[in-house]
């Protein structure tokens, strides 16, 4: 197991005369036996970052580090990292076993140290008794636990896993995240984890980088990045619905942006008038879509409160001890 550091890490392809710079300036230590989520929108540079830890992208300036050896220039294989895809990449004529123990037949590691590596990964992930099965007879969320079945016996310093949920259906999906949390618990191994879902980053990550076109917004613990988001970008862009960012709002402050959760907005006798658009039923929780004079709102109510008739005027008022401001230039913290 190992740190993993990034250290002004930048990424720019080159076109003849034209570059593009895709990864601005990276910043980040990770303590030895973190679970890391990178979290974006598609295109951000998330899987970039991730590649260039794997060795798959070329870095363009800055420094990776892995422990204390500077990995820039070594090749993958040299890298000590394993590395679970989003497709999965099982060799079909294969068996369980088979694909699991690849990686170490190539090292040419004793069989019995590889009987055993696969057995207690295997039990781990409660594939035991699939190890005689080929990929094909096997469900998408058993062909994943094989996938980082294969990563385990490797006993790598770092984990990576590119969007590796992306595949499951939902039911799959957080079934599958309980097993990573799982599995980080057990084995502890420094790890990577790309992905675009807000719900896999909150729930998985000990900490988070948030990526936006290419720059790191914001580094922190789930519970940072939703209570004190660094940017209007990661204040929109973390939560579901979005954190409300209005800049017109009653009570505001020049040069700033107004932002509250819609779960910090309680209907109320006095406060601000909405026009009611459409109400969500989610279960116990109802959202309200509403108009503050051209600005749109959400407010998240419980089942015990009621629902407004659409069309028809609520009143609502902000917590003041949950409001957020940003400046209106920069969209920065303030």
């Amino acid at each position: 197991m190992a740190s993993l550091s990034f250290r002004n890490v930048v990424k720019q392809y080159h076109q003849g005369k034209q570059s593009l710079q895709v990864i601005h300036g990276v910043n980040a230590e990770i303590t030895d036996g973190e679970f890391i989520v990178i979290v974006g929108p598609s295109g951000c540079g998330k899987s970039t970052l991730l590649r260039m830890v794997a060795g798959l992208e070329e870095i363009s300036g800055g420094e990776i580090r892995i422990g204390e050896r500077v990995v820039n220039q070594l090749e993958p294989a040299d890298r000590d990292i394993a590395m679970v895809f989003q497709n999965y990449a099982l060799y079909p004529h294969m068996s369980v076993f088979e694909n699991m123990a690849y990686g170490l037949k190539i090292k040419k590691l004793p069989a019995a140290e590889i009987r055993q590596r696969v057995d207690k990964a295997a039990a781990i992930l409660e594939l035991g008794h699939l190890l005689d099965r080929k990929p094909r007879q096997l469900s998408g969320g058993q062909r994943q636990r094989v996938a980082m079945g294969r990563a385990i016996v490797r006993q790598p310093q770092v984990f990576l896993f590119d969007e590796p949920l992306s595949n499951l259906d939902a039911k799959l999906r957080a079934q599958t995240r309980l097993e990573i949390q799982k599995l980080h618990r057990e084995l502890g191994i420094t790890s990577l984890f790309v992905t675009h879902d807000q719900v896999e980053a909150m729930t998985l990550a000990q900490r988070m980088i948030v990526m936006n076109a290419g720059r790191m917004e914001q580094f922190g613990t789930p519970e940072e990045v939703y209570s004190r988001p660094a940017t209007t970008f990661v204040a929109s862009f973390m939560g579901s619905p979005p954190m409300n960012l209005l800049n017109n709002a009653p009570g505001g402050r020049p040069g700033c942006t107004m932002g509250i959760r819609p779960e910090h907005i309680d209907l109320a006798q006095e406060g601000w008038s909405l026009q009611v658009e459409t109400v969500e039923m989610l279960g116990a929780e109802r959202l309200i879509h509403a108009r503050l004079g051209d600005e749109a709102l959400i407010i998240r109510t419980h089942e015990d409160q009621g629902a407004p008739e659409v069309g028809s005027t609520v009143v609502a008022r902000p917590r003041e001890d949950r409001l957020h401001w940003f400046d209106q230039q920069t969209g920065a913290r303030l």
